[in-house]
């Protein structure tokens, strides 16, 4: 197993060394941080996409939607700045893990949004481009690994890294899923007491866990 790993590795490093694809990696960051930057100065300026209103449009079109997101003002202004932070990252080369990371939900809910709704071959365009979005990550893998494996690794200096936080928290996750799945009149007071009273029984046990630990030292 460790051999097979080892030989993963001398390859990857054999593949990043090669100046060809090097390029093709920074051109790729340049080609969607580029798309990205354009696509969100409009927005940022308060500008339609397209050059008339889609008000008068069926409900559920797609120029429907984009009228919809341009007429909340602050959202759309927001998205633009989303995407403009995130194309930025990626065409400094030097923050690239941080556009790749930042990119791939944008780019993903693009996607999604062109498979939703009739935009002719503009999904697969978009398709592409998350592809590429994706090889980054790939490309960027041995060092954004780390954000996953550590947290398996970390020991508990700190009390924040106490395993009673993480347990609340699948705790909170959990009854909040099903609660929401099972329950379609809900009670926000109901779900709001009960999430209370998990916050409060992990913090009971995560204060016995520091004063364990402070009496051990």
């Amino acid at each position: 197993m460790r051999l097979a790993t080892t030989l993963k590795r001398a390859a990857m490093r054999r593949l990043k060394d090669k100046i060809w694809l090097q390029l093709i990696v920074i051109y790729t960051r340049y080609l969607i941080g580029g798309a990205f930057v354009f696509a969100s100065i409009i927005k940022i300026k308060g500008q339609r996409f397209t050059s008339k209103s889609g008000a008068a449009e069926p409900i559920n079109s797609a120029f429907h939607f984009f009228e919809t997101m341009y007429a909340s003002g602050l959202y759309w202004i927001f998205l633009g700045l989303g995407q403009l932070l995130a194309g930025f990252l990626l065409m400094t080369q030097r923050y690239s893990k941080l556009g790749d990371l930042g990119n791939l939900p944008i780019i993903l809910n693009v996607f999604v949004i062109t498979i939703s709704y009739s935009f002719g071959l503009t999904p697969i365009i978009v398709a592409l481009m998350l592809l590429a979005n994706i090889g980054l990550i790939v490309w960027e893998w041995d060092e954004l690994k780390s954000l996953i494996i550590l947290p398996f690794l970390r020991k508990a200096k700190t009390i924040e890294n106490y395993p009673i936080w993480e347990i609340t928290g699948y705790f909170l996750f959990a009854f909040t899923f099903v609660y929401r799945i099972l329950i379609d009149q809900y009670d926000s007071f109901f779900w709001m007491l009960i999430c209370f009273l998990i916050g409060i029984a992990g913090l009971i046990f995560g204060l016995k866990q520091i004063r364990s630990v402070e009496f051990k030292s």
